[in-house]
């Protein structure tokens, strides 16, 4: 019913920079949060970056000042502007968004994941 698609990840080296991309489509009313995720190899999956529609952000730790994440709400599309990257973000990046559908339910969606790799 609703389908997340991302787009923009690679291989860079460190000190690079790199855009992911997530365009939700479907049956949608609204999306109240949109947002990056990410798991490493044996780690956990982590909170990268949100924003609600209201424009409120939220950005771990480990990333803040470095990626920058933004909304074009007309295009129920989400942004992640990485910079500065380092071994340490490589990971598989993955896109959520908590959607209302115009059935009236609420839920989180996820986009199956795009590859961030840091090496030189």
């Amino acid at each position: 019913q609703v389908q997340l698609v991302e787009s923009g990840g690679g291989l860079v080296q460190p000190g690079g920079s790199l855009r992911l991309s997530c365009a939700a489509s479907g049956r949608i009313f609204s999306i109240y949060n949109m947002g990056w995720y990410r798991q490493a190899p044996g780690k956990q999956r982590e909170l990268v970056a949100a924003k609600t529609s209201g424009g409120s952000t939220n950005y771990a730790d480990s990333v803040k000042g470095r990626f920058t994440i933004s909304r074009d709400n007309a295009k129920n599309t989400v942004y992640l502007q990485m910079d500065s990257l380092k071994p340490e973000d490589t990971a598989v990046y993955y896109c959520n968004a908590g959607v209302s559908t115009i059935w009236g339910q609420s839920r989180d969606y996820w986009g199956q994941g795009t590859q961030v790799t840091v090496s030189s």
